[in-house]
């Protein structure tokens, strides 16, 4: 689990350092949007025990301390790697005391010291679950009484090239992206609101946010789509023709079409996020 999304082909729990490194730029190179999307869920009412499902390397995490100075972040995830890193930068920031790591892969039981919660913030992880009705279940039951879930998921993975560049190659590696979903990750494009409605919650709020950094991008927002698009590469060798894997070599090399010379990259993004509550 992890709470960016960026699956690029790949399966549910395949971290790496590769994975943690795009995990970080995705933090700092869209932190303006997440802290929107934070700040909207903090408007719901204050919060003191929360709990982020997928932290990854904790994005959500710090955000989430940031805007609620008082309360204290349970961070969870399956790969001990991610929760090193993130327990490492909330120590380097002085807020040690604030984060708790819990290692647990939720597709195996929901843990018995997660209960009692104000707050549970579930950020591009649910889709990775084997059995999400099972697990909204679970955080109904983990919710203290007037707690709160808040839940988002990604519309589409972001987008760097402009629409048609390089012939339209995105656009074709979204597709096939999708059809890798299908099969990996069958819940992606789940009803979530229904799915939450199902296990006994009460959607109090549904917003989509969307953002789109324009060119000329900063050098952190260069790198950041070249990690990103590497990793499609890598996620989808096997499901792009010869034509769309030479160009996307083409971009992640140095030659004139390579990222780092191009003029016109921008990031789009978008989420949807649902607040709910017991019913």
């Amino acid at each position: 689990m992890h709470n960016h999304g960026h699956d690029h082909g790949h399966g549910h729990g395949h971290h790496h350092g590769g994975l943690a490194d795009l995990l970080d730029l995705d933090a700092a190179v869209l932190r303006d949007y997440h802290a929107g999307i934070v700040a909207w869920v903090a408007g719901q009412g204050p919060v003191a025990t929360i709990a982020d499902l997928g932290a990854g390397t904790g994005a959500g995490t710090f955000g989430l301390l940031r805007q609620f100075p008082d309360a204290t972040v349970t961070a969870v995830d399956s790969d001990e790697d991610m929760l090193h890193r993130l327990a490492g930068k909330a120590a380097e920031h002085g807020l040690g005391d604030r984060v708790r790591t819990r290692r647990a892969d939720l597709d195996s039981g929901w843990p018995a010291d997660l209960a009692g919660l104000d707050l549970i913030w579930a950020a591009n992880s649910m889709h990775h679950m084997a059995d999400p009705p099972r697990v909204l279940r679970d955080i109904r039951a983990a919710l203290a009484p007037g707690g709160r879930l808040a839940l988002s998921e990604l519309d589409s993975f972001p987008r760097f090239l402009p629409d048609g560049a390089a012939g339209g190659l995105e656009d074709r590696t979204h597709a096939a992206m999708a059809r890798r979903r299908e099969q990996d990750m069958p819940h992606m494009q789940s009803d979530w609101a229904a799915l939450i409605a199902a296990a006994g919650l009460k959607v109090t709020a549904e917003r989509r946010f969307e953002t789109t950094l324009a060119a000329p991008l900063p050098e952190a927002a260069v790198r950041y789509a070249r990690a990103s698009l590497a990793r499609t590469r890598e996620g989808l060798a096997e499901d792009l023709g010869p034509a769309d894997l030479a160009a996307l070599d083409a971009l992640l090399g140095d030659g004139p079409d390579a990222l780092t010379h191009r003029t016109d990259l921008t990031i789009r993004a978008a989420r949807t996020v649902w607040i709910a509550e017991p019913a």
